[in-house]
């Protein structure tokens, strides 16, 4: 063949052949697109691989059955055991102070004397009006005896007709009748005067302040001199009876439950690390604050060595036990909404939604309550994104079935 016409047709196989070449690249690369865009549409839970045929593979885990027992840490505060600020029943002057901030009292104890000087006018003024009455009863009491005698020795002559005119008689009876009167009133007079002076002199009994129960001081706010009275801005005194003191606890309303009036409790305060007290269950409120949603509890702490003192914040190991088994589920399989709290449940096959209520966590584990039982599969991871009725099958092969 003449070499100038070997050239073109050399030239068109040389064209035939790249255009085959970019066909053939181009239907490879369209379906490397496809399986991608196939694999990146099914969604993957668990971390597990893409699932085939449209069901997707999870991670499962089965609910258990179990007591729930776990101590939690819960702030409290120690208060007194007992705790009163003493104010003066009668407006007076600071005669004299016997105790200090820190001064230990007995019950009964005097420890401030007071002085008012118009209560000594009172008394004295009472006592004279008691004498007054007692003198006044005294004469009226002589006078009715005397005009008693002279009523009976007319009525004696009376019985002879002519002796003693008739109004004389009526007259000795009205004049014995009217000494009597006086009599009866100097007497209630004399009671009166008797209740005036055991008033002042139980306002007397008010000067001298007295501790109501054993304790320390806590707070002394007035000095020899100072005036002082019921409505004053700032007690006498502040005692305390730290010899036992009261634990408030506020108790958060789900470990209300476990709250059994005479339990030991133990605990700790940061004064003494590493160290742990006891005390009892003693009071509680039974009733929540509904700000806090917490119930107050109060135990009672024997503190003879006035170690502890009111204002500590311990530490308190609270102990919480169901009464019965209780359903658990990792914390991971409970997911939430703005709707609704539930779980993923593998059931035939298919994703079920389940509406829980969360209780206590113990670990990983999370207790639930709901239409749910023991043994039933769950996604260990929950996620709204698996919906109600997916195709669904575990990682390992186990599924709930009917």
């Amino acid at each position: 063949m003449n070499r100038n016409l070997r050239r073109p047709f050399a030239i068109a196989i040389l064209l035939m052949g790249e255009v085959f070449f970019s066909l053939s690249c181009g239907s490879n690369g369209g379906a490397s697109q496809s399986a991608s865009a196939q694999q990146s549409s099914g969604a993957t839970y668990g971390n597990q691989p893409s699932a085939q045929g449209g069901v997707q593979t999870v991670d499962a885990t089965k609910v258990i059955s179990q007591q729930l027992s776990l101590t939690v840490r819960l702030p409290g505060e120690f208060t007194p055991y007992e705790a009163v600020a003493l104010y003066p029943k009668v407006t007076a002057f600071v005669r004299w102070i016997g105790v200090d901030r820190g001064s230990r009292v007995k019950a009964g104890q005097e420890i401030v004397r007071l002085e008012a000087p118009e209560l000594v006018a009172q008394k004295q003024e009472a006592d004279s009006k008691l004498q007054e009455s007692e003198a006044q009863r005294a004469e009226a009491a002589a006078k009715l005896a005397s005009d008693q005698s002279t009523f009976q020795r007319l009525k004696s002559a009376a019985a002879t007709p002519g002796v003693v005119a008739g109004n004389d008689l009526d007259i000795a009876q009205q004049t014995m009748e009217a000494d009597a009167a006086r009599l009866r009133a100097a007497e209630r007079n004399i009671e009166a005067a008797k209740a005036a002076l055991s008033a002042v002199t139980q306002i007397q009994s008010y000067l001298g302040v007295r501790a109501p129960f054993a304790g320390v001081v806590t707070e002394r706010d007035v000095h020899p001199g100072a005036l002082v009275s019921p409505n004053g801005n700032e007690p006498i005194v502040r005692i305390e009876n730290v010899s036992r003191l009261r634990l408030v606890l506020p108790v958060p309303e789900t470990y209300v439950p476990d709250t059994i009036k005479g339990a030991k409790v133990s605990f700790t305060v940061a004064a003494f690390p590493g160290e742990k007290f006891a005390g009892k269950i003693a009071r509680v409120a039974d009733s929540l604050d509904v700000k806090t949603r917490t119930m107050p509890v109060e135990l009672d702490v024997s503190n003879a060595s006035g170690r502890l003192a009111p204002g500590m914040y311990p530490q308190v190991d609270w102990p919480v036990r169901r009464p019965r088994p209780t359903l658990f589920v990792p914390t991971s399989s409970v997911a939430r909404t703005n709707e609704k709290t539930f779980v993923v449940r593998i059931h035939n096959g298919k994703a079920d939604w389940v509406d829980v209520q969360t209780g206590l966590t113990s670990g990983k584990l999370i207790e639930v309550f709901g239409d749910l039982h023991e043994g039933d599969i769950v996604a260990t991871r929950g996620t709204d994104e698996l919906k109600p009725g997916t195709p669904v099958k575990t990682q390992d092969g186990t599924e709930k079935k009917t």
